[in-house]
Parts: C-alpha cells; sequence; structure tokens
C-alpha cells in the first residue's frame, strides 16, 4: 500500500492542525534553488509533534528526511518519494538559560542564534553569524569557519533515536571532529535542539567582529548566486578551492551549474541549473582534480533521494 495512505490518515487523527503540503518543491527548500516536489512535506511546531512525525513515518513506511535551511542539500529534480519534515518554519525558538548558555532548536538558524549570544553579551559564536543552516545541521556536520567550530562552544545536543527514543549527549558524546559527528554513523537520529556554553564579552566588539567577518565572506564568496557554500570538504593537507582553481576550472560549466568564478570551492546554480548538471559538474571536477593532483575531493554536500 502506498505509504501516504496510512500517514495521511494518521496525521488527519491524531495531528489535524498540523500543517502538511503534497508534492511541495524541494527547490524552495534548498540553497542550490534545485529539486523537484516531496511527496509530503510536514511543518511541526514542537518537538512532540516531531517525535509523532518520525513515528507516523516509521508505522506507515515512509522515508523520512528532517530538514533545516537546506543549506547542504542537493535534491533530484524527479523529486522525492519521502515524508521531508522541515523544522526551520517554527522549531526555531533561542533562548539564554542560565548566565552564560543559549539554547536553540534545531531549525533555528546559526546567525539568529548568533544574534541572540551577541546581544546578551556573549562571545564564541561569531563565527556562525554568515554561515546560512540552522543549528541541527550545524552539530551534525560541526559547522565551522573562519577557525571557530561548534566543538568549541557546543556543550550538549537534544537527539531522538529511533530505537532509543530522546537523548541528551555532550559535545565529547557528540564526537565531534572535521564536518564530522556522531550522526555521520547514525543518519537515522535527529537532532531535535541544543545547548552552548559561551563567555562573557563585549557586545559592540561582538558584533563588530560579526561584521568583519561577514564582509570577508561577501568579498569572497559568491553570495548573490544559489549554491550549498562550500561544495567539497577540504582534504588533508590542501584546500579544495585552491586545488581547483590551481586545474583552471574557475568558471567550468554544465548547463546551469558552474564553478564560481570568485571562489573555485563554490559550484553555484546560474540559472535553471538541474540535478544531473550539478552531480555532472562535481564529478568533472573532481575527476579533473585527481588526473591533476592526485587528491580525491570529497562532496560536503548531501545529495538525497
Amino acid at each position: 500500500m502506498d505509504w501516504t495512505i496510512q500517514f495521511d490518515e494518521a496525521v488527519s487523527r491524531y495531528l489535524p492542525d498540523l500543517k502538511v503540503v503534497c508534492d511541495e518543491p524541494m527547490s524552495r527548500h534548498t540553497t542550490f534553488r534545485i529539486g523537484g516536489p516531496a511527496k509530503r512535506m510536514a511543518y511541526p511546531s514542537s518537538r512532540e509533534q516531531l517525535v509523532l512525525l518520525l513515528n507516523f513515518a516509521e508505522k506507515s513506511g515512509a522515508d523520512p528526511l528532517v530538514i533545516g535551511n537546506g543549506s547542504n542539500l542537493l535534491a533530484p529534480d524527479e523529486g522525492l518519494n519521502r515524508l521531508v519534515i522541515d523544522t526551520s518554519a517554527h522549531l526555531n525558538r533561542v533562548e539564554q538559560t542560565a548566565e552564560h548558555i543559549i539554547r536553540a532548536d534545531a531549525g533555528a538558524t546559526l546567525a539568529r542564534t548568533a544574534d541572540l549570544a551577541c546581544k546578551l553579551g556573549l562571545t564564541g559564536l561569531e563565527f556562525a553569524h554568515g554561515i546560512p543552516g540552522t543549528v541541527g545541521g550545524g552539530v551534525c556536520m560541526n559547522a565551522g569557519a573562519y577557525g571557530g567550530e561548534m566543538k568549541q562552544v557546543l556543550r550538549s545536543a537534544s537527539l531522538l533515536f529511533p530505537e532509543a527514543g530522546v537523548r541528551t549527549l555532550t559535545c565529547e558524546e557528540l564526537e565531534l571532529g572535521y564536518r564530522h559527528s556522531l550522526l555521520t554513523e547514525h543518519p537515522e537520529a535527529v537532532v531535535l535542539g541544543a545547548e552552548f556554553a559561551l563567555m562573557p564579552g563585549d557586545p559592540a566588539q561582538i558584533r563588530e567582529t560579526m561584521r568583519e567577518l561577514m564582509a570577508r565572506r561577501k568579498a569572497s564568496q559568491p553570495l548573490e548566486w544559489p549554491s550549498a557554500g562550500s561544495t567539497f570538504k577540504r582534504p588533508e593537507g590542501h584546500f579544495a578551492g585552491t586545488l581547483i582553481d590551481q586545474c583552471g576550472l574557475k568558471g567550468l560549466t554544465v548547463g546551469g551549474a558552474q564553478v564560481s568564478e570568485k571562489h573555485a570551492g563554490f559550484l553555484i546554480n546560474r540559472g535553471g541549473a538541474t540535478f544531473a548538471d550539478m552531480t555532472e559538474l562535481i564529478r568533472q571536477v573532481q575527476q579533473r582534480v585527481l588526473d591533476a593532483a592526485g587528491v580525491r575531493l570529497e562532496p560536503e554536500v548531501k545529495i538525497v533521494r
């Protein structure tokens, strides 16, 4: 039986006020602006609804995909026969819970979280101000920039494990590394929220640091085009963008997808890029760099199907 029938019945019975959209284009929910319709997209307004949704998905045979800002996702043009759960619309609360502690829901943007820290005179999250993702994705990937990373400020995270239920794990237990965490090995787990332990600082200086970092981003990155940020992970001993540039690949184009002429580490959607365009461009860049430099680039972007 089509999983949507049982799923729709469960939602109608137990979550009648929940917003669920049929055939919602993923292009509206990824920063690449690429992707066809998701069979069902749900917008939970509480952690309890999120937990129930995942329970409904399991019982109906749906394959759930929990997303935030979609800043690291590449979705196929033919769409997804999946239940996509968008946490960014409503599960985005950010609050101070203790003197130097900030708690944020998974769907809260890193930028908003950093802004609150600044207003409270708490330092440590300045690096996150310009990262386009959410707290949930930031925990999963140990997001970082300009010498800062989640590992430095994350106190704990609440995760939902399908078999074990909700667990709160410390930063050490999350095993954060370069674009890696415990969730890399457990993709079935879902981040519900996180706590950050920060240090007191001068709000004016914190704001100035965030302004400086944003200015550096705007000067060096193609923020005017849809992209997923850095497309490839940093290979050991190298920088992906530098290798791609040294191979003369700036401006390399496949359909509407292009290696940015401003920053070779960014693959951008110049307009009308398809999933096939972007995946083929990724493949060509990987092959050319491997042939010329002997380095195999690993995508940082998550390709979902």
